[in-house]
């Protein structure tokens, strides 16, 4: 693979090619079901291997291809358990690791970026990427002061292939609904496409790498490398060694899910009180559970490229609404929906009904602590996803504010992930203490 965007061509009929697989594979479904299998038997082949399909191609093109494609893996904890093994391989393949990009192009780029002298910043460069993701690949260094590092090299062309990948792909959002139950893929992809430009600004990334290393100091739960050097298109910071939260997911011990499934809450929460920013990219690939000399287990954090500006911390109405729904509130509950326009004034809705549908969801921050579960996750998401429900009903008619937008995504994203851990994770304890709000004297 030489760089992106390939051949703008070629890129768009990869992507082009998905709905007509899917298309082929549905005309293959119905002649499985005039051949005797049952539709349910049918449906879960067909999900296999549009997922195959699906996952191998935004693997390989990268870009918004990829990125789409890292947003959506954290939601595999909502597909069904006895389809969910071929799928969530396609998926944890997204979070750590992509086709890379030749030596000789990185050299050229690091070139074009740093000098012609690049070399003489470092005591040491490796070749061979450590990661690639969506819009760059990482490679391991050593600094001119010998310092351990990660340099960050974007892909050349990544803004053109990101733009392009998001808008072929939002053409045929409809079509790829089903793999996710109960979640709606086109806002998603929308909000990625408005967050290109951001992503791509290596500038505003270190900046807010080092607002939150900078609030982070000396923490005990959470670390944030420092940033080194920033370029245009390049960006080095201090290397972070540490288990992928991948394969903490895959592999770990019960006491190492349930502590990166706390800390992993705790940022979440606290990062917005902390920093006044929403660190808005919650894959496991951004993250690392780090084991000190004295045991113990701190929570390593990557990638600062998409972050939510909020200088107040989390807004005041999610935690009042939070505490109200749990308080049994309804008329409370939805006069603030009401307010911050998750009711638009033209529907008139049953408070009681929008409590019920309320509750199931905030379960979690409930009792003192909670085990997220898969089984869980996909319960909340068949509830909504069955258009017999009244919960489905009901939430074709609540609206998603513009400025809650990204907040929800990473709420759902992280609670996904913490699905993926199977984590017991004390949620209260972090509300109490960084949600305004939530408590009755806020």
């Amino acid at each position: 693979m030489s760089d992106l965007p390939r051949k703008a061509v070629t890129r768009t009929v990869k992507l082009a090619a998905l709905p007509l697989g899917i298309a082929g594979r549905a005309t293959w479904g119905l002649g499985k079901r005039i051949g005797g299998k049952s539709a349910e038997i049918v449906a879960r082949e067909l999900q296999q291997r549009t997922a195959e399909q699906l996952f191998r191609t935004l693997g390989e093109l990268k870009g918004g291809a990829m990125k789409f494609g890292q947003a959506l893996s954290v939601f595999e904890s909502a597909l069904p358990e006895e389809v969910v093994g071929p799928y969530r391989a396609a998926l944890t393949k997204l979070q750590e690791a992509a086709p890379p990009l030749p030596a000789a192009r990185v050299h050229q780029v690091l070139a074009e970026r740093l000098g012609e002298d690049w070399r003489e910043l470092f005591e040491e460069f490796e070749d061979k990427p450590a990661a690639a993701a969506s819009i760059g690949q990482v490679h391991r260094a050593v600094w001119h002061d010998g310092r351990q590092v990660a340099v960050k090299v974007q892909y050349p062309g990544a803004g053109e292939a990101l733009l392009s990948d998001l808008k072929q792909l939002g053409r045929f959002a409809g079509l790829l609904g089903p793999l996710i139950p109960g979640m709606d893929v086109k806002p998603l992809i929308t909000e990625l496409r408005d967050r290109v430009a951001e992503e791509l600004d290596y500038e505003l990334e270190a900046e807010a790498q080092r607002t939150h290393a900078d609030a982070f100091d000396g923490d005990d739960d959470v670390l944030v490398p420092d940033v080194v050097h920033q370029g245009d298109q390049v960006l080095v910071t201090e290397w972070l060694e540490g288990t992928p939260l991948s394969e903490v997911i895959a592999d770990g011990t019960a006491g190492e899910r349930d502590r990166a499934g706390q800390l992993l809450t705790r940022f979440l929460f606290s990062g917005p009180a902390r920093t006044g920013l929403l660190h808005a990219d919650p894959h496991p690939g951004n993250f690392r559970l780090i084991t000190g000399a004295d045991g113990r287990m701190r929570l390593g954090v990557l990638d600062f490229g998409t972050v939510d500006r909020l200088p107040g911390g989390w807004p005041k109405p999610i935690g009042r609404s939070l505490r109200m729904t749990l308080e049994g509130d309804a008329e409370g509950v939805y006069g603030h929906l009401c307010a911050e326009g998750f009711v638009k004034e033209s529907i008139e809705l049953d408070p009681d009904a929008v409590l019920d549908y309320l509750k199931p969801i905030i379960e979690p921050a409930e009792a003192d602590e909670f085990t997220f579960t898969r089984s869980w996750l996909r319960g909340q998401a068949a509830r909504i996803a069955d258009p017999r429900s009244p919960a489905h009903q009901l939430g074709r008619q609540i609206n998603l504010p513009p400025s809650y937008l990204l907040i929800h995504r990473v709420t759902l994203s992280t609670i996904g992930v913490l699905c993926q851990l199977g984590a017991t994770v004390r949620l209260r304890d972090e509300l109490d203490a960084w949600l305004p709000g939530f408590t009755p004297e806020d």
